[in-house]
């Protein structure tokens, strides 16, 4: 006979009589009421639950002794259940029915630490500990009625398009939320229904993409007809979103050349059946050639390439190609030289294109080259740096002397002086021109005297000194941006006439005679040119000239005409992209020192400076050539160079606006305006 466990009247008995009701079972277990009423239940006993209408925390607490576990209640589990068997069930089980009426009600059981708490469903995401990380096939889950959280990892499915297929699966106070770092979805819900999100997980996470395809040409072009299908068949899938993986599949189609074959690896089975009947239909040949009405002469339109240089090359390419014929019979004379038939390829530089005579077979070979010829050529952006910094010094010292010895009347009158220097540093030139009005000192500091002769003053004596200095600093950057194997040339100066020859009237009087000038004008500033070659392994080969000239100022208004200096390197260098190589330079040192003085009495210490005149100067020159080649190989790395020098003027001319006035109503000189977002219109190069 088996009693009821648990069974509560319905005037609510308490706990402790509750488990008093725990009487033997025959061969089940056995439990002394109250003596034992909180002792455990073996793990191999079966229980008889009868529960009418109990309260939940005393459900619990027998359940507590049943497992042998603690149970804690929270305070806002309240109301009653009722829990019935009709033949003794195991632990276990009692405890799946007892977390199944709990679920019911609005409840739940979760462990955490050795610890059960019956706590409410929506704060038991909050409290369970069970996190299994497993794939879609839900194993791993823990059993029964209890929440769990696990994480279900993709392969092939988008984390985020699956939220909202499985948020209507999911209890409403559980959470679903997708991670798109890893593409996996983080679900926390009861134990059995993960297992059957998993289910669903593993059938939708599957790859739909087929396999790689192979698509062999009869009639058409690889190159031109891949393009075409790709157009034909749209872009069905949509870009991730930002920060997330792309795990869709999308058509790719790629033409591979050498085989005149299409390579296909579609988005799914019928995107291949489309991508099939497509091809099919679009590679057939005309009624009569391939080419449609072209026939044998077929149309190439070059992308970056010139047409006239490339037609050249392949012409050469052709001519050097021997035919080959087919061997004579046997007793029959041998005929002359073979003769080749190839291709003819001329060149339309009104719409760069090449046109083609030649073949089906030919022509695919003769489009191959084409197309690896015609490829985006690398560009080279070379800075140079001209830096020049000169000294010049000169200093000048000299004391003349000039006296008369006799007195007036005297038949013989002698002279005693010393003069040195030309115009206005002679004592002489000095003294004639201030008898006429004229006299004009030399530069520097100039102390004379002079002593009356006959009422006429006359210079006796002069003391003359001089320093001069001056130094400059030139810096020229000039740059250049050119394509590889391309010559490119930069001039910043002035156009100088200089005169080559003239003719003037010479008194005849046979006719009238036109005077006249023949004029050849040059470049005079700074120039550069630079042909880069740039090689596999990255380095640049650069042919260059450049020449910096000025014209001599004291030679402007020369009777032969100006005199120019020139300084120039013509030299071939290697190096490293993006690394700096110096050309060459002047360092120039000069010194020069004249002295005149009288014999003799010059060279006394001290006393001899009174006898002599000096003139000392000395000019140094520092020239340097410095040069960066920096290759440019697409249009990203173009526009981050141009939009690193557009701002680089932009700032120039923003921060040397003039001084604002009242006086001059513009305050304002031309400003560039910021640079424009890409992809978007141009934008004048000059703000109004």
């Amino acid at each position: 006979m088996t009693l009821p466990i648990g069974f509560v009247p319905k005037n609510a008995l308490s706990s402790i009589v509750t488990c008093a009701l725990l009487t033997w079972a025959t061969g089940l277990f056995s439990v002394n009421a109250l003596a034992q009423t909180n002792a455990a239940v073996k793990a191999g006993d079966a229980v008889t639950l009868n529960f009418q209408a109990a309260e939940i925390d005393a459900v619990a607490r027998t359940f507590a002794s049943i497992t042998g576990r603690n149970v804690v209640v929270d305070p806002r589990v309240k109301g009653t259940v009722t829990l019935v068997t009709d033949k003794p069930v195991s632990r276990a089980v009692a405890m799946a029915q007892f977390v199944a009426a709990l679920r019911l009600q609005g409840f739940t059981l979760v462990e955490s630490g050795g610890l059960y708490k019956v706590v409410p469903e929506a704060e038991a995401k909050l409290q369970t500990s069970a996190v299994t990380v497993d794939g879609t096939d839900g194993q791993g889950v823990p059993a029964g009625n209890q929440i769990a959280t696990q994480i279900f990892k993709l392969n092939h499915e988008v984390a985020n398009n699956l939220v909202p297929v499985l948020r209507p699966l999911i209890s409403p106070n559980n959470t679903i939320n997708a991670n798109p770092g890893n593409n996996s979805l983080v679900i926390t819900d009861y134990a059995d229904n993960l297992r059957r999100l998993g289910r669903i997980i593993a059938a939708m996470d599957v790859a739909n993409a087929t396999d790689v395809e192979v698509i062999s040409l009869k009639h058409a072009i690889a190159a031109d007809l891949a393009p075409l299908v790709l157009r034909l068949l749209g872009s069905g899938a949509t870009a991730a979103p930002a920060g997330q993986a792309d795990t869709s599949f999308k058509t790719t189609l790629l033409a591979e050349p050498r085989s005149n074959a299409l390579i296909v690896r579609a988005a799914n089975a019928a995107q291949l059946v489309l991508v099939r009947s497509l091809i099919a239909k679009l590679d057939q040949p005309d009624a009569a050639t391939s080419n449609g009405a072209g026939g044998n002469i077929h149309v190439v339109y070059l992308k970056n390439a010139d047409a006239t240089k490339l037609a050249s090359t392949l012409r050469a390419a052709l001519s050097g190609t021997p035919a080959v014929a087919a061997a004579p019979a046997a007793g029959t004379p041998a005929a002359g030289p073979a003769t080749t038939t190839g291709g003819q390829i001329q060149a339309d530089a009104a719409t760069n294109a090449l046109i083609i005579t030649a073949p089906e077979p030919q022509f695919r070979q003769l489009r191959a080259v084409i197309d690896k010829l015609d490829a985006r050529r690398a560009q080279v952006f070379v800075e140079s740096l001209i830096a020049e910094v000169s000294m010049d010094k000169a200093a000048e010292f000299g004391i003349q002397w000039q006296g008369a010895l006799g007195n007036a009347g005297d038949g013989v009158i002698g002279l005693l002086g010393s003069n040195f220097g030309t115009g206005g540093k002679n004592i002489i030139n000095l003294a004639t021109g201030a008898a006429t009005g004229a006299a004009t000192p030399a530069r520097g500091l100039n102390i004379g005297a002079a002593q009356q002769t006959n009422g006429v003053y006359v210079l006796g004596f002069l003391a003359r000194f001089l320093e001069d200095s001056g130094s400059g600093n030139v810096l020229s950057t000039p740059n250049l941006l050119t394509l590889d194997n391309e010559e490119a040339k930069i001039v910043i100066g002035q156009n100088v006439p200089f005169v080559t020859g003239q003719f003037t009237s010479t008194g005849s009087t046979a006719g009238t005679v036109n005077p006249f000038q023949t004029i050849e004008r040059k470049d005079v500033g700074l120039t550069l040119k630079v042909k880069p070659q740039i090689s596999e392994n990255g380095t640049v080969k650069l042919a260059i000239y450049q020449e910096v000239s000025s014209v001599l100022a004291s030679t402007v208004n020369a009777a032969n005409g100006p005199t120019t200096n020139k300084r120039t390197i013509e030299s071939n260098v290697l190096v490293d992209d993006g690394n700096i190589v110096v050309l060459g330079g002047l360092l120039q040192d000069e010194y020069s020192g004249n002295a005149e003085k009288v014999p003799g009495l010059a060279d006394v210490p001290l006393f001899g400076n009174l006898f002599k005149s000096e003139a000392r100067t000395r000019k140094k020159t520092n020239l340097m050539v410095f040069l960066r080649p920096v290759v440019v190989r697409d249009a990203k790395e173009s526009d981050r160079l141009s939009l690193d020098r557009y701002d680089l003027m932009r700032s120039g001319l923003r921060d040397n606006q003039p001084v604002p006035s009242s006086l001059v109503p513009i305050n304002d000189s031309p400003l560039l305006p910021a640079p424009p977002p890409a992809q978007s219109a141009p934008v004048p190069l000059v703000k109004p």
